[in-house]
């Protein structure tokens, strides 16, 4: 029989494993809505014998986003572990995008009781553009500078103009020189930029969704919440264009009247606002704020009540 060490090791690559994640979460998906394979995309890191998965899903509108959520992380992860013979554990889920369910489908009802937990009010970003472009700059710096060292001392090699020239200059110039100033500023600036990355959310483009679930971590896309926002209040009688600003603490509604009273139609435009932004399941509430204008052709519901009064006798 072979040894352990001469049958070979096998290894399952990151992209594999993004690949067989992102078609278990097509697989997971609701009934009522397929999502196209190119609308999910995942990432993968593997490290000996675990994996760590994250995936950006588009839902149904009329789905649960938390029990949605929790059964694709748990489709996905044991899937992914049947497959691949690593440990995964629930996989990170944002969602990016909400999407209009087929006629005549209904969200499943889920009555097994979840405990009850804390979702995040902010989504936080890894930083890897920021993070990449500093380890990038320090390598370079730090690689010239091990480069220069290795060609004096053991190559005896003359030190680069560079550095006598940069040694030079230091040592007639002190803590008063206007430049020497200058460059501290802007390092002082550069470190506080560092530390505001670090300790900022960044992902200022998702809302957090509530959840019971305290493994469960579900985001939605403003543009999608505005999107919705704005059809439902494009089907109040007598709106005619409408505009949506999702931020986040507040959801701004511009519409412009076409006919009818200007207070129902005030009144429909802020009642349907409200039912999208409640039906969310939002973390944190949006403010909502809402302006109706009529348009130039519009005219009050009692003058033409008048007129029409008129034309008939």
């Amino acid at each position: 029989m072979t040894a352990a060490a001469g049958r070979g090791t096998t290894v399952v690559s990151e992209r594999a494993v993004r690949k067989i994640a992102e078609r278990a979460a097509v697989e997971a998906a609701p009934t009522g809505i397929r999502p196209a394979k190119d609308a999910t995309k995942g990432t993968a890191t593997v490290r000996g014998r675990r994996a760590d998965v994250a995936l950006e899903v588009a839902l149904p509108c009329q789905a649960s986003l938390s029990d949605t959520v929790r059964r694709l992380q748990s489709h996905v992860s044991d899937r992914t572990r049947e497959l691949t013979g690593l440990h995964v554990d629930a996989p990170r889920v944002g969602v990016t995008a909400l999407l209009p369910a087929r006629p005549g489908w209904s969200a499943p009802v889920s009555d097994t009781p979840v405990p009850v937990g804390r979702t995040p009010l902010r989504w936080w970003s890894p930083r890897r553009l920021p993070a990449g472009l500093c380890t990038l700059v320090l390598t370079v710096l730090c690689g010239a500078l091990a480069l220069e060292l290795v060609l004096v001392h053991l190559a005896h090699r003359p030190a680069a103009p560079w550095r006598t020239e940069s040694v030079h200059w230091l040592t007639g110039h002190g803590s008063a020189d206007p430049a020497v100033r200058v460059v501290a500023g802007l390092l002082a600036v550069l470190g506080l930029g560092m530390v505001f990355l670090a300790l900022a959310p960044g992902r200022r483009g998702l809302l957090t969704v509530s959840s019971s679930d305290p493994r469960v971590r579900a985001a939605v896309d403003r543009t999608a919440v505005a999107l919705l926002v704005r059809d439902a209040v494009g089907d109040v009688p007598g709106i005619g264009p409408v505009r949506v600003r999702v931020g986040r603490r507040r959801a701004t509604v511009r519409a412009r009247l076409a006919f009818g009273p200007r207070d129902t139609a005030r009144d429909g435009v802020r009642e349907a606002a409200r039912g999208v932004l409640d039906s969310c399941d939002l973390r944190r509430p949006l403010k909502l704020r809402v302006r109706v204008r009529p348009d130039d052709s519009w005219e009050p519901a009692d003058r033409t009540s008048k007129e029409t009064s008129a034309d008939a006798s």
